[in-house]
């Protein structure tokens, strides 16, 4: 069985749905907050083109979500990225929140959907985060239990590299 890159996975305080076109609005909304992309390797992405052009690339990765509250608004967007078919990992990348959702019970709860959906198909999964991301580098470390394995250049600069095991992540459970 193939793996589905855009699920509808539902928690006690988040589900997240397939991104669709009708979307555009709620996330862009979002998305235009300038300190959520701060530490950001692109911290100019909440100009009104990085916001669209942002948008865009998710709408046609095919793995794209947004993230909904249980009433259904909209508060951030996360992505199925690079699938190793047949193998071991998936990247999950792209993944912000609005502000009122900064907590480390929010971020686990998002990331947990997410990372239970991909341990049910993969063993590994990675996460890359820009080098001065601080903000998310601890949460990816501390509330996560990624561990940094590699630093990597891309065409928006240098990101560090984390792994999470499926059996480091049913320990944390």
């Amino acid at each position: 069985m193939a793996f589905d890159r855009q699920p509808t996975l539902q928690g006690s305080k988040f589900r997240l749905r397939p991104l669709q076109a009708a979307d555009h609005d709620a996330f862009v909304a979002v998305a235009d907050d300038p300190l959520i992309w701060e530490e950001h390797p692109e911290p100019d992405r909440a100009t009104p083109e990085k916001v669209e052009q942002f948008f865009a690339d998710a709408l046609a990765c095919g793995g794209a979500m947004v993230i909904t509250t249980a009433d259904g608004e909209v508060v951030g967007s996360s992505r199925f990225e690079e699938l190793d078919e047949g193998g071991d990992r998936v990247l999950i990348d792209h993944t912000f929140l609005a502000r009122p959702y900064w907590s480390a019970e929010d971020y686990t709860a998002v990331k947990g959907l997410v990372f239970d959906h991909a341990f049910a198909t993969f063993d590994t999964v990675e996460l890359r985060v820009g080098v001065d991301n601080a903000r998310t580098r601890r949460a990816v470390e501390d509330f996560l239990g990624a561990v940094h394995v590699e630093t990597v250049s891309t065409p928006l600069g240098d990101h560090a590299v984390y792994e999470l095991s499926r059996d480091a992540w049913a320990e944390r459970a």
